[in-house]
């Protein structure tokens, strides 16, 4: 029989892009650190975005069966209690098999069965912990995790190291200076002059965003100064392209002295729209936080209402005590109040200069790095004494 591969790390975690992006920014931080791509590999959920997004960035994936936990009472629990059985047994088998050196726990359902196993086969686990409140996942892991790495301090997660949240390196090359987002806005047909603003909900979407985008386009029809990029989420793409062809709005309708409308299901080229824009509306999930303060983006954040912790209010709060964005409670989030927000800072160029600034002063362009640096540390920490080559330096752990 063939020997099992060895894994350097295993990266557990996903769902929604959310989860998967700072997943990524690990897994290609520790390639930098000088990990074989083929020695990071991912374990992930049926239901989630990873088993698309993780072998598009070069990564192996092993999918997972099971959903979360619902938070409330209800007879799908039972099943999910069944399917996180399942996925526990499987999990086993996978950090058995494959003895990584050390598991990272990056939220997200997967995160649990996967972070249990390495704990019961006594492999060292670290949490990624980007919110400004930790979720159940990530309360549940860190109990027994060795490190802690959290975007914030006082998330109060045990052993915790602030290292930043980490982001894709395309969100580290945003280029936001004259020449940058020039070429930007050539790269998506967008003219000069154009006042960009990019609605987004995220990789599943959100009604609230996706109802107010829509109104904000009867609202500034013959708006030839606004280009609205909408970024509506792929269970809704379909229902809302007939929805505004049917309103004469169209996927895109930039003709002279007419509102430049886009509406994308979801957007791959993330890094080139945050160059383009001058505003970002969107939910405040700590992957978004996290890149627009390392690009420097303004934005309008409107948490979502009941996330759990209200992780999500915490997160957008931080940014407008420093005057990098706006809060918009989800109630509020109406065209019109949209629109006036917008009206206001497109005629103010300086203040939307200033909560660019402010958001980048935000950022920690290094988070990834630090993270992997953090797991390396770990993993030294079990290599036997006098380990030498490509498995010393990069952590590896070295079995018979």
């Amino acid at each position: 029989m063939t020997a099992a591969r060895h894994y350097d790390v295993i990266v557990s975690g996903g769902g929604t892009a959310g989860h998967v992006s700072p997943s990524l920014a690990v897994a290609r931080a520790l390639v930098d650190a000088g990990h074989e791509p083929a020695a990071v590999h991912f374990v992930g959920s049926r239901r989630g975005m990873e088993g698309r997004l993780v072998p598009q960035a070069g990564f192996e994936v092993t999918l997972l069966p099971g959903r979360g936990i619902e938070r409330r009472v209800s007879l799908r629990n039972l099943v999910t209690v069944a399917g996180l059985g399942v996925a526990l047994l499987r999990a086993t088998v996978i950090v058995a098999r494959h003895r990584p050196a050390v598991v990272v726990a990056v939220a997200g359902y997967a995160s649990v069965p996967c972070a249990l196993a390495a704990w019961l086969l006594r492999v060292p686990v670290v949490v990624v912990n980007i919110d400004a409140v930790p979720g159940v996942a990530n309360r549940l892991v860190a109990r027994f995790a060795v490190a802690s790495a959290v975007a914030l301090p006082g998330t109060g997660l045990a052993r915790a190291v602030v290292t930043g949240a980490p982001v894709r390196p395309e969100i580290l090359a945003v280029d936001r200076d004259p020449g940058g987002r020039a070429a930007a806005r050539a790269a998506l047909g967008i003219g000069d002059g154009r006042l960009v603003v990019v609605v987004t909900g995220g990789s599943l979407g959100a009604r609230t965003l996706n109802d107010a985008a829509v109104g904000l386009t009867s609202l500034f029809r013959d708006r030839g100064d606004v280009t609205v990029y909408h970024v509506c989420g792929t269970r809704n793409y379909e229902m809302l392209d007939a929805r505004m062809r049917g309103a004469g709005v169209g996927v895109r309708s930039a003709a002279p002295g007419a509102l430049d409308y886009r509406l994308v299901a979801y957007e791959d080229e993330m890094a080139t729209v945050l160059a383009a824009c001058d505003l970002l509306v969107a939910r405040a999930g700590a992957s978004t936080v996290a890149e627009v303060t390392v690009a420097g983006v303004p934005s309008v954040l409107v948490p979502l209402p009941g996330a759990p912790s209200d992780h999500q209010r915490h997160n957008a709060e931080r940014l407008a005590g420093f005057g990098a964005a706006i809060v918009l409670d989800d109630a509020q989030c109406t065209p019109d109040r949209l629109a006036a927000i917008v009206d206001e800072l497109g005629s103010d160029p300086a203040k939307l200069a200033a909560m660019g600034t402010a958001a980048r002063s935000l950022g920690r362009r290094d988070a990834g790095a630090r993270i992997a640096a953090l797991v390396d540390d770990v993993a030294a920490r079990r290599r036997p004494a006098g380990g030498t080559g490509a498995a010393a330096a990069t952590g590896r752990e070295e079995r018979g």
